[in-house]
């Protein structure tokens, strides 16, 4: 919980995110976002390790990929907190090193940079942090956090303090609304890279006080991962058959790999020679070898990240209704593509609904608040502007007004704020 015992010109206010991350101060009395990367208020979180040269991050790591230079690149490391993949040490960059020590790389990257645009010296750190970097797991996600924590003070942090996301963004809102503002129960749905988290709050002179808070393992790597095995896996050979070594009969290819290749967080460590004797292995044996082919590409020439950007790309495009929308695969093959409609995009995230109206649903009963006592519905984090998100808060929260907050900022605003003294309690 923010209090004013975070203010101080010593404070850095950081959201890092799955997908992306940001900084903030408040100065003048309004919140001032870093420009991180020159000319951009938030920073892709993705770092790259060329052959030789030093880790790039943010955009210049994208881009980097993009040009095809040779090195690791790698997003979504958020994602592994609090599991022993964060610890162990891999080939990467030319040495051996664990993604503890990226992100903790990544964190002084930024540290480094806010203070040569700002002149100032940050001692603390104010973070966000999802209400559950894992679902119903206390254990991994105490352990989570405590990774995260370790990560800030190795950056060179002195003191790293919490505060969930949805709350922070909460407050975003409540200033934002300023003493217009309409006041009555509100609802986050925020919606990032890799959780779903919800709070519900009311006005509380010139803070908030929350109700409760709740959030889920959900998030835009998730939808990206259900469209990719709905849309480009199967081109790659998922749903095939394997024919025996001995006897008679068919056996489904298995789908281990798919699921890895669809998960940006585990792209990275598919490029390796058991990967590629298991996917000469399927392709020996393949009753559809054209399509096990286009998987050994993918793998050999590694073009993982390559491929989970053309299918973020089909997915946002069908999300706006875009004509002919299709995931994009000619870096594998000449004309490869995966049709996607708005139709074959519902049905691919038909789980992820469910879970997401469940989880407003929970969220209103930890706050012992109806729909119909929700006054304002507000959505937060780029995921949000998904059509379910919409969708399902209208369904849950009928006659509650929609309102969309800065969908990539809102949350380092209200860190900001928070770490500045503005007032969050308890209800």
């Amino acid at each position: 919980m923010a209090d004013a015992g975070y203010a101080g010109g010593d404070c850095l206010a950081i959201d890092f995110g799955t997908s992306n991350s940001a900084a903030g101060i408040v100065e003048g009395g309004a919140v001032r976002l870093l420009e991180i990367e020159a000319g951009a208020e938030t920073l892709p979180t993705a770092v790259f390790f060329p052959e030789d040269g030093g880790m790039r991050i943010g955009a210049a790591a994208s881009e980097a990929l993009i040009a095809g230079e040779e090195g690791r690149y790698m997003r979504a490391l958020k994602s592994v907190l609090g599991t022993g993949l964060f610890h162990e040490k891999r080939l990467i960059g030319g040495r051996r090193r664990t993604l503890a020590e990226i992100v903790t790389a990544f964190l002084v990257e930024m540290k480094t940079r806010a203070e040569a645009q700002t002149g100032r010296s940050f001692r603390r750190a104010l973070s966000g942090r999802p209400v559950h970097f894992h679902t119903r797991d206390p254990e991994r996600d105490a352990r989570a956090e405590e990774d995260l924590r370790g990560c800030y003070l190795a950056a060179g942090f002195e003191g790293v303090e919490m505060m969930f996301e949805p709350e922070a963004a909460a407050l975003a809102s409540r200033i934002a609304e300023g003493t217009g503002g309409t006041g009555g129960t509100g609802l986050i749905i925020d919606i990032g890279g890799g959780t779903s988290d919800f709070t519900v709050f009311r006005s509380a002179g010139d803070g908030i006080a929350i109700t409760a808070s709740h959030g889920i393992r959900l998030g835009g790597t998730d939808f990206d991962h259900a469209v990719s095995m709905r849309h480009a896996m199967p081109l790659l050979g998922l749903g095939g058959a394997l024919r025996r070594d001995f006897g008679e009969g068919l056996l489904p290819v298995p789908n281990a790999l798919y699921v890895d290749l669809s998960t940006w967080a585990k792209i990275p460590f598919l490029y390796s020679r058991d990967t590629e004797r298991a996917v000469a292995e399927m392709l020996r044996l393949a009753e559809a070898p054209e399509a096990m082919r286009r998987l050994q590409a993918v793998i050999t020439d590694e073009l993982g990240h390559e491929l989970a950007f053309a299918v973020e790309r089909g997915k946002i495009d069908a999300n706006s209704g875009v004509a002919g929308a299709q995931i994009a695969m000619g870096m594998i093959e000449p004309g490869l593509g995966a049709r996607i409609t708005a139709g074959t995009l519902n049905a691919a995230l038909g789980e992820a609904r469910e879970a997401l109206r469940m989880a407003i649903y929970e969220t209103l009963m930890l706050a012992q608040v109806s729909p119909a006592q929700v006054d304002s519905v507000v959505l937060v984090g780029g995921s949000s502007l998904m059509a379910l998100v919409e969708d399902e808060a209208r369904a849950v929260c009928p006659g509650a007004m929609l309102r969309r907050s800065e969908a990539f900022t809102a949350v380092v605003d209200g860190l900001a704020w928070a770490a500045s003294g503005r007032g969050v309690a308890r209800a």
